[in-house]
């Protein structure tokens, strides 16, 4: 594809709806989102279908991770250089198309090169939109604007294990892809239609820098696979992970170095002068570990702990979509009226108040248990990432917002896989311990452990069974009792380890300026 030398305007005499506009890039956006988690509940089917091993099947997932993680960075490089209406025209097109023959591969070595293709081409996505977004709409009218996308952000992947579950069990797991075909084009017609470039976005320079993009290959590829598979792997007792953890850190040393001093970065690291935009990044880097750890934590413990099947597990967790989807057009209509960091501070305190309703759990929570604390954590997570996404990208140029956007969305995504890896490192090793524990007290010199056997084996032999076989189905009761106490009080621990995460953010945001274009009274100095 040639560099852009001319930019194409839209003519001066049509008006565009800046709505439609909205609704292109979030059908293109909400579409990328969705894959990234559609995927998980079918790898089982995708595996027995392609004559693959579980393990194997999750290079179905890790390669879209590692590819769409690589892209992200270079968004805003890639939209200068090729023009942001084109690269997204061709992401969008790429990703449709690698759906399509996602679909219809044969076996999972053809799988996972159309998921590199799919994560590659889905990369740029979110930060074009993002971008085009606060762009199109006036600095007043943001927060509706990002109130709208941030729909297809966060309910996306609340709804994807539901949607995937349905469409593998109902049809195949194939059609987990095909249902991107339709909204691809869609998609492709309205961006043709209502999306134009603005009249800085051309080509900066004539260099390219390789050094650049091969130190950021190393650094984010590694990062990723490793954060993937370093639960499976035992984490630092593999060498595989260790070499990825040498390669992540001398890739992304090196990458910083290179960027910082050549005069034509892939990625512009400088922008990071700019104090809430640096303090914005970190605060979603934060958020996207919680938010995105905690999706994962709740469906295991209603499927592994509860017993809920899988289809279940996932209507269960559309409490948390449908507070998002009903308190993010109010954030968006509130932040014309109410400081932004005060609706982000009430966002940060509410989260804290969700997820402390999950450290005292226990074996009788039922549905309802789970709603309201899920309606909640919807509702806060929409507090959050509205206000968030507006304070931290209104101090950046305009020609800058690509690059920003590019950084703020990878370091969400960087955060998420960090927050999986961690929680479900976390809770095994939390789990072990517990179980350690209270496996102590299983001895015949605790009356309460005798009582509870004695019991378990007199209701045995009462049924037929005799007095040795009795004996072992009473230990072996007792030994499952144990684990899933100790499973319970794993997740208590992790969710405590969240809401402390989210409190410890409340006094960051005192380090961000108030938006220069929002009203509403300055509370915060």
């Amino acid at each position: 594809m040639p560099a852009v030398t001319n930019v194409v305007a839209p003519p001066a005499a049509i008006a565009i709806n800046k709505w439609m506009i909205a609704v292109a890039v979030m059908a293109a956006t909400f579409m990328e989102v969705l894959d990234t988690t559609v995927v998980n509940v079918s790898l089982p089917h995708i595996a027995g279908n392609l004559s693959a091993t579980p393990e194997e099947a999750t290079w179905a997932l890790t390669s879209y991770l590692v590819a769409n993680a690589i892209i992200l960075p270079m968004t805003g490089w890639l939209a200068n250089y090729f023009g942001r209406k084109r690269l997204l025209m061709a992401s969008v097109t790429g990703f449709t198309v690698a759906s399509f023959f996602c679909g219809f591969a044969p076996n999972l070595p053809l799988l996972i090169i159309f998921r590199v293709i799919q994560g590659a081409a889905g990369g740029g996505l979110q930060p074009l939109s993002q971008a085009i977004l606060l762009e199109v709409f006036p600095p007043a009218e943001r927060g509706k604007a990002m109130a709208f996308w941030a729909l297809g952000i966060v309910v996306a992947p609340l709804i994807g294990p539901v949607l995937g579950g349905w469409l593998t069990d109902s049809y195949s797991w194939r059609w987990i892809f095909y249902i991107n075909i339709p909204i691809g084009i869609a998609a492709l017609i309205m961006i043709s239609l209502f999306v134009f470039d603005p009249s800085y976005i051309g080509r900066k320079s004539q260099k390219i820098d390789y050094f650049g993009m091969g130190f950021l290959v190393i650094g984010i590829g590694a990062l990723q696979i490793m954060l993937d598979k370093g639960q499976e792997e035992d984490w630092f007792a593999s060498r595989f992970v260790i070499t990825l953890a040498v390669l992540t850190g001398v890739g992304l040393i090196a990458f910083v170095i290179r960027e910082l001093q050549t005069d034509h970065p892939i990625v512009d690291l400088r922008v990071f002068r700019i104090r809430t935009y640096a303090t914005g990044v970190f605060l979603m880097t934060v958020l996207g570990f919680v938010l995105y750890g905690s999706t994962v934590l709740i469906p295991l413990l209603l499927q592994t702990v509860l017993g809920y099947p899988a289809l279940q597990a996932g209507v269960a967790m559309l409490p948390r979509g449908l507070g998002s989807f009903i308190a993010m057009p109010m954030v968006g209509l509130m932040m014309s009226k109410i400081e932004s960091r005060r609706l982000l501070m009430a966002g940060i305190v509410f989260s804290s108040l969700s997820y402390y309703s999950f450290t005292h759990l226990s074996l009788d929570f039922g549905y309802w248990n789970f709603f309201w604390p899920l309606i909640l954590q919807g509702a806060a997570v929409g507090l959050v990432f509205i206000p968030l996404t507006t304070i931290t990208n209104d101090p950046v140029p305009k020609e800058e917002m690509g690059n920003a956007t590019s950084l703020f969305n990878l370091m969400r995504n960087v955060g998420a896989s960090i927050g999986i890896a961690t929680v479900t490192t976390l809770l095994t090793r939390k789990q072990q311990m517990h179980t350690n524990i209270l496996g102590e007290h299983i001895t015949r010199f605790n009356p309460v452990a005798q009582n509870t056997l004695q019991g378990i084996r007199a209701g045995l032999i009462a049924r037929g069974v005799d007095s040795a076989t009795a004996n072992q189905q009473a230990y072996a009761a007792v030994s499952g009792m144990v684990r899933q106490q100790a499973a319970i009080m794993s997740y208590n621990d992790v969710f405590r380890v969240l809401m402390i995460l989210f409190m410890l953010l409340l006094p960051l945001v005192f380090l961000m300026r108030k938006p220069r274009h929002q009203a509403g009274p300055i509370v915060i100095h």
